[in-house]
């Protein structure tokens, strides 16, 4: 008899557009790509909990297949997206994303908790902007950070 592997990992992950740029305008097409990106992720066997964002970053709540390393799968989604979104025209001056990104792990207790936080990016965002928001995150999941690198 052979053991199975099981895991119970829910994933917060946090990127921005390069320099942070305001380019992901469209609600519309914000939708057509968090679509995009939801694909990617079935197709890697990760199960989706939630994906929003607004006009300069996004928020992926989610639990990673044991068999995906979480950097392999952050490039994997931010290059396909990122040529996806090129290719589709989605949105006027977006240039590609940010190099880095912010991954945070949750309790599965909390997971309403996280949907909810996720689902409401854009009222959350008119009283807070996204450095504020990243600082907090960091912050509150004990990350140690240099602040010369928010750019």
């Amino acid at each position: 008899m052979t053991m199975s592997t099981y895991t119970q990992i829910i994933y917060q992950i946090v990127f921005s557009t390069k320099y942070r740029e305001r380019v992901l305008i469209s609600k519309e097409n914000r939708e057509v790509l968090f679509n995009y990106i939801a694909g990617i992720l079935k197709r890697k066997n990760c199960h989706l909990y939630q994906i929003n964002g607004v006009e300069d970053h996004i928020h992926i709540l989610l639990h990673i297949h044991p068999s995906i390393a979480l950097s392999a799968l952050v490039k994997d989604v931010k290059i396909a997206s990122s040529i996806f979104i090129k290719h589709q025209h989605l949105f006027d001056g977006f240039i590609a994303w940010q190099e880095g990104y912010g991954a945070f792990t949750y309790n599965i207790r909390d997971k309403e908790k996280m949907i909810n936080y996720i689902k409401n990016q854009v009222q959350h965002h008119k009283v807070k902007t996204h450095r504020e928001e990243l600082t907090e995150l960091l912050i509150e999941n004990r990350v140690d950070f240099d602040e010369k690198y928010f750019l």
